[in-house]
């Protein structure tokens, strides 16, 4: 019989729903997809609080989220939550929270669980070959680094650098000023000192970037030389140039909100973290010296679904 299952990620910016269909040969199908800007950090992250607006955005959206489950008679509901509900001081009753209000049990995740399950997702998307990669998750409030091929992780480590936590500390003027990006850079050398052991250790030739920011960058890129089919289909995998990614985040710099809202495949929801994210993936391109992007649309709810087909 055909299974449906609903998976949630409830990130610190963006909560995500999945709904899928899986048929009795482990045949997936799509049936919903959405992903909604919550911003739980939003205000709180770093004071380490969910702060009451922010709580009640996250609610509304897993109500939302619950109607839609029901309507597509779910038997299965997943739902993981990561960094700023697992370092927030009331975690535990915006979790109690949730489950009243919505029967969603939330699996409150660590770091290093929440890097395998990208890890999974991203090998998912057919992105890792037999040479070594760094995956990079940016998240609002951490950013998860894998060290990998197609096989097996080498090393993983999840960082509480997220974008939402990087805009709080650096992104004090519009556009940012160039001060700021090297306070971000030099903050990211000190507090890295273990991925940068790792990659001396393991030497990536490949930078995969895991969803979210990554895929905007992908859309810009791509609309920038008027290719529009993105907006329809999006790709699971994806490569960009360094190069590209390069003319992308200087454009990023110069531009303020208004600017950076107009241009032609950026998201709203992403507007402002974008620039601190586009700072932190360009140190580690810089950094560890990587000749190659390529870019996994599957991330921590794919890893999920995987995770549970492989179980069955």
């Amino acid at each position: 019989m055909n299974k449906r299952l609903a998976l949630i990620d409830m990130g610190t910016n963006t909560f995500h729903l999945l709904v899928t269909e899986v048929s009795e040969q482990g045949q997936l199908q799509e049936l919903f997809k959405t992903k909604v800007p919550v911003r739980l950090g939003q205000g709180g992250i770093s004071n380490g609080a969910i702060t009451p607006e922010a709580s009640d955005r996250a609610l509304k959206t897993l109500r939302d989220f619950r109607k839609t489950i029901d309507e597509l008679g779910a038997d299965t509901v997943r739902a993981m939550a990561t960094s700023m509900v697992r370092n927030a001081s009331n975690g535990d009753a915006f979790v109690k929270d949730i489950f009243k209000q919505t029967d969603i049990r939330v699996e409150v995740i660590d770091g290093a669980r929440e890097a395998e399950l990208i890890y999974y997702g991203v090998r998912a998307a057919g992105v890792l070959g037999e040479e070594t990669a760094l995956i990079m998750d940016i998240g609002g409030g951490s950013v998860e680094f894998i060290l990998c091929n197609q096989n097996e992780i080498f090393w993983k480590q999840s960082f509480e650098l997220g974008a939402q936590r990087l805009m709080d500390m650096f992104f004090t003027q519009d556009p940012i000023p160039a001060e700021s990006v090297a306070a971000e850079k030099a903050y990211l050398e000190e507090k890295l000192q273990p991925l940068t052991e790792a990659v001396a250790k393991y030497k990536p030739t490949v930078l995969v970037g895991s969803s979210g920011t990554f895929d905007t960058l992908c859309d810009i890129d791509a609309q920038s030389k008027g290719d529009t089919s993105r907006t329809t289909a999006p790709p699971v995998a994806s490569t960009l140039a360094v190069k590209a990614f390069r003319t992308v985040h200087q454009d990023l710099l110069r531009k303020n909100h208004e600017e950076r809202l107009a241009i032609p495949g950026m998201l709203e929801m992403r507007v402002d973290m974008i620039v601190l994210a586009s700072i932190a993936a360009d140190f580690v391109l810089q950094k560890y010296n990587l000749q190659e992007i390529r870019v996994s649309s599957y991330a921590l709810k794919e890893g999920m679904l995987q995770e549970m087909l492989a179980a069955q």
